[in-house]
């Protein structure tokens, strides 16, 4: 037993001892075998949500090594013309930076402005070009592994999904109620849309009574801090250290105020710890979770929610979140083999103010933003005086590490998710053999665009790998007291972030993208095809970089096209598009459609998944002969040739050697203007590892001597 004194406590928790049992507790996550006794999602017996605070995945893990951050060799333009990384701030831009404070993990990062309007305003139509004045410059800031390492640690254990978007663009409430109910009362029935935290009580169903109504265990684990009603302001409290921070949004539902004592809704909602006793230790706050575990009583579903000071929300340190994620692991793992059962979800609500680099998935406002062949009305607040007209989401990029003994050994899974995925794996595991709970309240266009989370797994063969994680002791608060906000200083001289070198296993994707762009020079009309092959739903971001147009987005389901021309006699027959997809998809065109151009050139690109290679056909469509040149990024390769009138050449680029990542362009000497750029990762169904540009690894000789992380 823990002494109660909380300074006695402090001063072991600084002890040898302990700091060796945290450690071999968390080792003990990625040691313990998984339960696989079907080989499938049934083996998964208990899912465990720990929705922690207000961070964006570029400002945490911009320079992990294999995940789409700071290295991304394909990164949107602004407006201005250069890469999304310069933000403008009214003199010139800003770039992201690291502040200077020791140790930063453990520093009050200010809070910044995360509502809909802002949020909605630095998103600028998709032009992603407005945050520094609307999110001040604290924005651009990031963290390393050096300051929070148990967060990079746990990703470098298990899997981190770095195509996780939150759900809404704007705060914390709404997006919780994506994760708890799956939207925000879209149809405008009891009490919704929700774009803000009022929390003024809500009627629309909610996950948690689907999963009462089939038969399935599920609980919040909280603390109650001053009470878990109305007079306790449903668990938020001044006192930071204590109740739930106001993050158990059920509680923002009637029928959960309105659940009397001994009802399931009130029992599995409306309970939780009480470390506001004096003498409790912080340690406390996992009682009841602890004693579930090892009693075996850890329901089906379970959700975590902390009290304010180990959130991890703006002005509280990233790393007392450190500590609580790990007491959370310690407490799952103290019986293995419950753990060897369980799939612990670690994710965040929204990104607060803070930067991410990927322009999110959205659905058109209007038929002149874009298409697609899903129908997303639903997905558009309608705006008032206040708030803006626009998409609920998807939200920026948030965090998210799938902890469990089928997602061990270092993987990243590129998947697009938000917090709908959580509901939707839930379905996944539950629905097939119970049925009503297929969440209706998510919407066709999210189901289009987002995964279930099922890819992030292998549950035929899981990796046993052990990896050994920091100890956490040594972020427990000291006391309980508040700290003014760090507000850290950008730097005179700018650079951009370096990303941590090395390549990360990635799981298999259900993608197979094409887009066709054809130069009309009779019309002066450029039209760009896009087809989805492939498994999944991809929403499409279309870009120009030589007018003030756009940008668009296209949402297509599998099996499904959409097509668009553009006249682009306005800018005189010169056309420029940009195309990007999911996990580094890219098409780009530039060119002439002028009568006076001499280059005609059709590039048709065809995959070969069983011979993992890509077969690249050039047509010279002109009436004189045209030179050609194809050059390749990942294996050094290039070509040159002349193509007579009519003539059409055919190269195919083997892709085994670059775990089949491409990025090919074609030019040509005949028009400096002219390009066609073709990136992205062929999918063949089998895992593969992540891009090997995001450290920096260029050529075929340097993709030999890359390292995988945790080898």
């Amino acid at each position: 037993m823990l002494p109660v004194d909380r300074r006695a406590f402090l001063r072991l928790m600084s002890g040898t001892a302990l700091t060796s049992a945290l450690t071999k507790s968390i080792e003990r996550a990625v040691a313990v075998p998984a339960h696989s006794r079907t080989g499938t999602i049934k083996d998964v017996e208990h899912v465990v949500f720990l929705m922690q605070e207000n961070r964006a995945f570029d400002h945490y893990f911009g320079t992990l090594r294999g995940v789409r951050g700071y290295g991304d060799p394909r990164p949107v333009n602004l407006p201005s013309g250069r890469p999304v990384w310069y933000q403008p701030d009214g003199s010139g831009y800003l770039l992201p930076f690291h502040p200077t404070a020791d140790n930063l993990g453990l520093q009050f990062l200010e809070d910044l402005a995360h509502g809909w309007s802002d949020t909605h305003a630095a998103w600028n139509g998709g032009k992603y070009d407005q945050w520094v004045p609307n999110k001040g410059r604290s924005t651009m800031a990031y963290f390393t592994r050096r300051d929070i390492p148990f967060h990079y640690a746990l990703a470098d254990a298990f899997t981190v999904c770095d195509g996780y978007h939150c759900s809404l663009l704007g705060p914390t409430d709404p997006n919780r109620y994506h994760m708890w109910t799956g939207w925000v009362g879209n149809d405008g029935r009891g009490g919704g849309p929700v774009i803000n935290n009022a929390e003024a009580g809500y009627d629309w169903s909610t996950y948690p009574e689907r999963l009462e109504q089939a038969g399935i265990s599920w609980k919040i684990y909280q603390d109650s801090g001053v009470g878990l009603d109305a007079a306790g302001f449903w668990g938020w409290t001044s006192d930071a250290y204590i109740g739930n921070y106001g993050d158990n949004s059920l509680l923002y539902f009637h029928q959960y105020q309105n659940a009397l004592p001994g009802s399931p809704l009130y029992e599995k909602a409306r309970n939780g710890t009480n470390i506001a006793v004096p003498g409790t230790p912080f340690d406390a706050l996992f009682d009841i979770l602890r004693d579930d575990v090892r009693n075996d009583r850890l329901p089906q579903v379970s959700w975590i929610v902390a009290p304010e000071a180990f959130s991890e929300h703006g002005n509280w340190p990233s790393n007392y979140g450190s500590w609580y994620i790990a007491q959370a692991l310690d407490a799952l793992t103290s019986n293995p083999e419950v753990w060897s059962k369980t799939a612990l979800f670690v994710t965040y609500d929204e990104n607060d103010g803070l930067f991410d680099h990927v322009v999110p998935p959205t659905p058109p406002r209007s038929a002149a933003e874009g298409a697609s062949t899903v129908d997303a009305s639903d997905e558009i607040f309608p705006g008032t005086a206040s708030d803006p007209r626009g998409p609920y989401g998807l939200g920026v990029r948030v965090p998210m590490i799938v902890v469990s003994p089928w997602s061990k050994g270092g993987w990243v899974c590129s998947e697009v998710f938000d917090h709908t995925s959580l509901i939707r794996f839930l379905e996944r595991r539950f629905a097939p053999q119970h049925s009503g709970l297929i969440e209706t309240n998510i919407t066709a266009w999210r189901r289009a665009v987002c995964g279930d989370l099922t890819s992030a797994f292998n549950f035929a063969n899981p990796n046993a790998t052990p990896v050994e994680l920091p100890e956490t002791a040594a972020y427990l608060p000291t006391n309980h007291d508040r700290h003014p906000d760090y507000v850290p200083v950008p730097p005179t001289n700018q650079s951009l972030p370096i990303q941590e070198p090395g390549l990360r296993r990635a799981r298999a994707l259900p993608y197979e993208l094409r887009v066709d762009g054809t130069a009309n020079a009779a019309s002066g009309v450029f039209r760009i095809e896009l087809k989805n092959t492939g498994k999944a739903g991809a929403c499409f971001h279309v870009r120009s970089g030589n007018t003030s147009d756009g940008p668009w987005t296209y949402t297509v389901e599998a099996g499904k096209s959409l097509s668009n021309s553009w006249n682009v006699a306005q800018s005189q027959g010169q056309y420029d598009f940009a195309v990007f997809g999911p996990n580094g998809f890219l098409r780009h065109f530039r060119g002439s459609v002028s009568s006076s151009t001499k280059v005609d050139l059709d590039v048709d690109v065809h995959y070969d998944v069983d011979d993992y290679a890509l077969i690249l056909r050039i047509t010279n469509q002109a009436h004189t002969p045209c030179p050609v040149s194809i050059a390749s990024v990942y294996d050094d390769k290039s070509m040159v040739d002349v193509l007579p009138r009519g003539r059409a050449i055919e190269k195919r680029w083997p892709l085994k050697s670059t775990f089949g990542w491409y990025d090919l362009s074609v030019t040509t000497d005949a028009d400096p203007s002219f390009l066609q750029r073709l990136a992205g990762h062929l999918e063949n169904g089998r895992d593969s590892v992540s891009d090997p540009a995001f450290g920096g690894i260029a050529g075929e000789s340097d993709l030999q001597t890359g390292t995988l992380a945790q080898e």
